[in-house]
């Protein structure tokens, strides 16, 4: 037995910049420990799994070291993928079964827009090691808050957000999934600018991360007075993302291609996970 096997640049149009995900089709239901071991050995932020239910997929994401509730990168390449071969036609709404609930994708050309819950933070008093371990000058930051995912952090200069360099050992002792630091753009080109990191998730730093605009876009639609904004994150890879905030739900845009495909061999995985245990 085999399964197709993709890997996809989201949040970019051009190969080898924004977020790389791995997309494995399934076709029967595989065990989590398996799903676990296929992560880890892709060793990208994410691997999602799509199994074909009711009227949709089943969709679940995994980082190389534990299954996450939602992921934008990796849904937006999934989408890309079910387009790119066939199993939707263009006009199609891709339909995802999660454990976030029912987020979907549609395409318009090049665009793929997602359809993505909420997540606002609200302020919080940070952990007393969380600027320092960012390296951040306490005068630095704006706003401190969280949602049910991460922490974010609002600082007065986009030069701030794009000079970072954590301590990821010490992000990776706090009880979330990540960290977002984000600062208003200084050019025009772009309404924010924003880097997310996520050791204690297996993940130093996120290339380009659908899921933390969830926060951004009702953040700075406060904080710039408009519902339909673009962020860039400033990663080394660095990727685009459209963001239009409707209501408790978050329009997320961007663009996907292809790096490879091929298949994935079972090569009875199950029976080496559960020796090894």
């Amino acid at each position: 037995m085999s399964f197709p096997l993709y890997q996809v640049d989201a949040f970019s149009s051009l190969p080898f910049r924004g977020n790389p995900a791995a997309v494995c089709l399934l076709d029967s239901s595989q065990p989590d420990g398996w799903m676990q071991a296929v992560a880890q050995e892709m060793n990208l932020s994410e691997t999602a799994f799509l199994l074909p239910e009711g009227d949709g997929w089943r969709l679940r994401w995994f980082t190389p070291t534990i299954e996450v509730d939602l992921c934008g990168h990796a849904t937006l390449a999934s989408a890309h993928v079910l387009w790119e071969t066939g199993r939707l036609t263009h006009n199609e709404t891709a339909r995802f079964h999660s454990r976030s609930g029912l987020p979907t994708a549609a395409r318009d050309a090049e665009w793929i827009t997602l359809d993505f819950p909420a997540k606002p933070a609200e302020a919080a008093d940070p952990p007393s090691t969380l600027l320092y371990a960012l390296g951040i000058d306490p005068e630095e930051a704006v706003y401190v808050g969280r949602n049910a995912f991460d922490y974010l952090v609002e600082v007065r200069r986009e030069e701030t957000v794009r000079a970072l360099s954590p301590d990821h050992a010490s992000l990776r002792c706090l009880p979330v999934r990540g960290i977002i630091v984000t600062a208003r753009a200084s050019s025009r080109d772009y309404d924010f600018v924003s880097r997310f990191f996520a050791p204690g998730s297996g993940i130093d730093e996120d290339p380009v991360t659908g899921s933390a605009h969830c926060c951004l876009g009702p953040y700075w639609q406060s904080g710039l007075g408009k519902s339909e904004l673009v962020g860039y994150q400033a990663s080394a890879r660095g990727g685009v993302v459209r963001v239009k905030v409707n209501g408790g739900r978050i329009l997320l845009g961007g663009k996907a291609v292809t790096i490879f495909r091929g298949e994935l061999l079972e090569l009875n995985f199950t029976h080496d996970i559960h020796r090894h245990r």
